[in-house]
């Protein structure tokens, strides 16, 4: 009967795991850091209003996912023609917030400071994390945002695709839901790409992100 148990539920948590694989979103192209966009003299700036603006983020494991938010501390994109030509943002890490959970749930606060901690994000040492435009181009009918990513102490290049609209002196930037693999910024708690005896224990090194900035002209 154990044996029965202990198979039924191996076979459950395999299910979960690749299920969970099946959903989730296209990695972003990461490669490493390039040149930053230069702003054009004739660049109108708009200022991203923090409020509106935001990072949705998702974190898997075998037995299930994890979901939250992370604010925008301080962000400024540059237009010329109406076109995205640079911007540059920080993103408070401090402000990672769960959301899967009730904030009454012991669990959360243990999760929250888990991810503040040094075994992932370290926000102590590194409160801000940046993102650096280097270039739009538009591929098969989609435009692809370019930017180096700095998280802890590492710096890649990432392209993911994104919505841009411009209406009335306000610009909204909103990507597709993407990827970033995060053993590649040296984050490496429980990951397979560090570790080879974690058995089921382990957290996949895949998380889901979805970015949108408001701005309006500075």
């Amino acid at each position: 009967m154990k044996k029965s148990i202990a198979a039924i539920f191996t076979i459950a948590t395999l299910v979960v795991s690749l299920n969970s694989c099946k959903n989730k979103a296209k990695e972003a192209d990461t490669k490493e850091a390039e040149a930053v966009a230069t702003t054009e003299a004739t660049a109108e700036k708009y200022t991203a209003n923090v409020s509106e603006s935001t990072i949705e983020w998702k974190g898997f494991k075998p037995t299930g996912t994890h979901f939250g938010t992370i604010s925008i501390e301080n962000g400024v994109l540059n237009l010329k023609d109406g076109q995205i030509n640079s911007g540059t943002f920080l993103i408070d890490m401090n402000s990672i917030e769960v959301l899967d959970m009730p904030k009454d749930d012991k669990n959360h606060g243990k999760l929250t400071g888990h991810l503040k901690s040094d075994d992932f994000f370290h926000v102590e040492k590194h409160p801000s994390a940046a993102f650096e435009i280097t270039g739009l181009n538009e591929v098969e009918g989609k435009t692809m945002l370019s930017g180096n990513l700095t998280l802890k102490d590492t710096k890649n290049n990432v392209t993911f695709p994104v919505t841009v609209t411009n209406t009335d002196g306000a610009v909204t930037l909103t990507s597709e839901t993407f990827t970033i693999d995060r053993s590649k910024w040296n984050v490496k708690y429980g990951s397979k790409s560090f570790f080879d005896d974690l058995g089921d224990k382990f957290i996949n090194d895949d998380i889901e992100l979805k970015i949108t900035v408001k701005a309006t002209k500075s």
